[in-house]
């Protein structure tokens, strides 16, 4: 019986240690064929990316051990001509995911222990002659990471032109996660640092260099070409929106039901779509491997977010957090498990991330924070996708991530009393908690307009922390006009609450109490009511909310 592999990336180790191994082995046959001497792979974290990378490192790396003995059981095995280069080549193997720091010192002395631990793999070239004594001596620098940063700037390309003349074969450059590190850049402040070392760094390696046979870099996203891939004409992009390797990276559907049957947890495959399905890259539904992964591990533990737990989202709840009035509209649109459709820029640049609402609908994207649902190019070439959250365990990040925004502004008893007390229709005790959340809370939502930025913020609260209960439904169409809030009991014994807020309007001269008389008004002009009646519910509350900066007053409908 296989064992699951659980954090295990060395794809040797898997064969070896007879871990279950979907069998992505034909990836190595496209990645042949493809004519580009330079690709680009971006898939989001925990898709496989890693294994993959360490499987063409076993398969084309030329070494004293025969390692076509890891392949015989898998689908590559059958291609005889592929497999006659297995073993051929001198390889270059750098991983950075773990190279994230807060600082730039600490971030180059991670990228320069890189490269010298590389290096250090390659120590047996010191013993040749096709270095002199200068070449050596700058060679042990890099290794014992005491050269100077120019040295650093240029190892891809030197330590390619070593191997290349050692073995009088071309270097095969296999890099992942390249861009953790400027992702560290982007947070910690130091991105025009790194971004400059990298693109010193490959295009050293990858440009013009007459050593390369070939070259495979993973990581989430691509960053736009002007930043570090600048002049590089030989370089292939294919991202989750390609039909390109759409299949190497995640499982398909019949992988999972494969997994499900050999470790006989088949009977909750219904459940794992909900939970795991939903991504799409280019015309293939991609189960989270991470997330299969450790479901089957620890299936009677019941279902749970393993691929948000895997690492810190912080980048992910700033870019929601700060985003404006349209963001957190279209975001309770994707939290009621609708669609959104969005311009897509595949070229991100990590500093350019906050600066567009697109921008940040991209990064989610391809990040696999959202998937598509339909997708098309305007004659221009620019891409449209329709835009949804994926599954129930991406999904279950969002909600943290409003949930933990909201509770910086008030705790979490606070909150909750005040929804019970809105809901057990309890309107008093709601305005007291509630006015005192609102001045906490324009400390915190100080962004652009701070009532249509409480607004949000508040209605994305109760969609998440009202869904088991209730629907809520936002500025939708009810009678004969719209209203701001609606919230529906699944329990047609409960009360239904129709909220309409309005912001004092000065130059009418409106007070508190006359804006939400204006807005009781408006309830009961546009017959919002109507839809709660249909569905049968009796016991109705109209609220009228008034806003003046900080004040707040809450006028509850005497028909109510």
């Amino acid at each position: 019986m296989k064992k699951i592999s659980i954090g295990i990336t060395d794809f040797k180790e898997i064969i070896n240690n007879n871990y279950y191994l979907v069998d992505k082995s034909l990836f190595i046959k496209e990645i042949m064929e493809d004519g580009s001497k330079v690709l680009l792979l971006p898939r989001p974290r925990r898709f496989g990316k890693t294994i993959n990378m360490s499987m063409l490192k076993y398969f084309f790396e030329k070494t004293d051990e025969d390692n076509s003995f890891l392949f015989k059981e898998l689908n590559i095995y059958k291609c005889k001509d592929v497999m006659e280069k297995q073993g051929k080549y001198p390889v270059i193997y750098l991983t950075f995911k773990d190279e994230k720091y807060l600082s730039w010192k600490d971030c180059k002395s991670g990228m320069k222990f890189v490269i010298g631990n590389e290096f250090k793999r390659h120590k047996y070239l010191l013993e040749s002659n096709i270095m002199d004594y200068e070449e050596k001596e700058t060679y042990k620098d890099i290794m014992n990471l005491k050269a100077d940063d120019i040295y650093y700037h240029k190892s891809l390309l030197s330590l390619s032109m070593y191997l290349s003349k050692y073995y009088n074969k071309k270097a095969v450059i296999i890099i992942d996660e390249y861009d953790v590190p400027i992702q560290g850049g982007y947070t910690g402040d130091y991105y025009e640092d790194i971004i400059s070392f990298m693109r010193n760094f490959l295009s050293g390696g990858l440009k013009d260099n007459i050593y390369l046979e070939k070259a495979i870099l993973t990581g989430i996203l691509r960053v736009a070409k002007e930043s570090i891939f600048s002049g590089l004409n030989n370089l292939s992009v294919n991202t989750i929106i390609n039909k390109k390797y759409s299949s190497s990276f995640g499982f398909l559907e019949n992988e999972v039901e494969n997994i499900l049957k050999y470790f006989k947890v088949e009977s909750k495959l219904s459940e794992i779509k909900n939970w795991y399905n939903g991504y799409v890259f280019g015309e293939n539904i991609i189960y989270n491997p991470w997330s299969i992964l450790n479901y089957v591990k620890k299936w009677d533990e019941g279902f749970q977010p393993y691929w948000i737990n895997t690492s810190s989202n912080d980048l992910v709840k700033s870019l929601i957090t700060k985003g404006g009035q349209q963001l957190k509209s279209e975001l309770e649109d994707l939290i009621q498990d609708k669609s959104i459709t969005k311009e897509i820029n595949e070229n991100i640049e990590m500093k350019e991330i906050d600066k567009s609402t697109e921008n940040v609908w991209s990064f989610l994207l391809l990040s696999g924070y959202l998937k598509t649902v339909k997708k098309t190019r305007k004659p221009d070439g620019r891409l449209v996708c329709e835009l949804a959250i994926p599954n129930i365990e991406v999904k279950y990040l969002y909600n943290e991530i409003i949930m933990s925004w909201l509770k910086e502004s008030v705790n979490n008893d606070e909150f909750n009393l005040m929804l019970n007390s809105l809901t057990n229709g309890d309107i008093e005790n709601f305005e007291d908690i509630f006015a005192d959340y609102v001045v906490k809370s324009f400390s915190y939502f100080d962004i652009g307009d701070e009532s249509e930025n409480f607004y949000h913020a508040f209605v994305l609260g109760i969609l998440v922390a009202l869904n088991n209960k209730y629907r809520v439904k936002s500025n939708r169409e009810s009678g004969y006009g719209r209203y701001d809030i609606m919230i529906i009991p699944k329990d047609i014994g409960k009360n239904g609450i129709i909220i309409e807020f309005k912001k004092v309007n000065k130059r009418r001269k409106e007070t508190l109490n006359t804006a939400a008389e204006n807005a009781l008004a408006q309830i009961k002009t546009m017959n919002y009511r109507q839809e709660l009646i249909e569905l049968r519910v009796k016991n109705i509350i109209e609220l009228g909310i008034a806003f003046e900066g900080k004040d707040v007053f809450v006028l509850k409908s005497s028909d109510s």
